[in-house]
C-alpha cells in the first residue's frame, strides 16, 4: 500500500508540476498579449493625434488667411481715407491758416450794447 500511495502521490505531484506549467505559460501569453495591446493602442492614439493635428493646422491655415485678407482690406481702407484727409488738409490749409491769423491779429472792437 505504502507504494501505491508513493505512485499516487507521484503523479499528483506530477499534475501539480504540469498544472503549475500550463497556469506560467497562460501568464505569460497574458503579459505578452497585453504588451501588444498597449503598443497598438499607442500606435493607434498616435495617429488619431496626427491626423487631428493635420486637421487643426488645416483649419487654421484656412482661417487665418481670411484674417489676412481682412486685414489687408482694412488697412487698404484707412490708407485711402488717410490720403483722403491728408488731400483735404492740403486743399484748405492756406485758407485756414490765414482765416486763423486774420482772427488773432485783426481785431475789430465793437462797443458794448446797454441794456
Amino acid at each position: 500500500m505504502s507504494a501505491q500511495n508513493s505512485a499516487g502521490i507521484q503523479t499528483l505531484l506530477d499534475a501539480e508540476r504540469e498544472a503549475s506549467k500550463i497556469v506560467q505559460k497562460a501568464r505569460e501569453y497574458r503579459t505578452k498579449r497585453v504588451k501588444e495591446a498597449r503598443d497598438e493602442a499607442k500606435k493607434e492614439i498616435e495617429a488619431y493625434r496626427a491626423q487631428k493635428d493635420s486637421e487643426f493646422k488645416k483649419f487654421e491655415a484656412e482661417h487665418t488667411q481670411g484674417n489676412k485678407r481682412a486685414e489687408e482690406e482694412a488697412d487698404k481702407e484707412a490708407q485711402a481715407a488717410i490720403a483722403e484727409i491728408k488731400a483735404a488738409g492740403k486743399k484748405s490749409q492756406d485758407k485756414v491758416v490765414k482765416d486763423l491769423l486774420s482772427a488773432v491779429v485783426d481785431v475789430h472792437p465793437t462797443p458794448e450794447s446797454v441794456a
